[in-house]
């Protein structure tokens, strides 16, 4: 591959705008609810799902949880999406706000990530 190339690739990497919002993961069984922020809702989703196949997710709940139920034992979501213009810029607080009233919808549900 030429520098050409490898720069235009590059500047497309720097100028995307990953999907952000509210992920959820959801065991249909207990009914059990985890919900975090996420700058990047696809890769989070395979994060999560990578580490909880693999066995070492922090959340310990929800890791007991797949261990028992397997990854068909779940149901992954997207709860609010955060409509943005900029992905350079920081969007932390705004997410954190659309968690917040993801959480109050739902009281029962828990943080994915500490």
């Amino acid at each position: 591959m030429d520098i050409k190339r490898k720069r235009e690739l590059l500047d497309e990497w720097k100028n995307r705008h990953p999907e952000m919002g509210v992920i959820a993961f959801k065991c249909v069984v207990t009914g059990e609810e985890f919900v975090g922020i996420s700058k990047d809702t696809r890769a989070d989703f395979n994060s999560n799902r990578f580490k909880l196949s693999a066995g070492g997710h922090p959340n310990k709940r929800m890791q007991e949880l797949w261990d028992q139920y397997g990854e068909s034992g779940f149901e992954s979501s997207v709860m609010k999406f955060l409509k943005y213009e900029n992905p350079q810029d920081d969007h932390t607080v705004e997410l954190e706000d659309l968690l917040k009233q993801c959480l109050a919808k739902a009281p029962q549900a828990r943080r994915i990530w500490r």
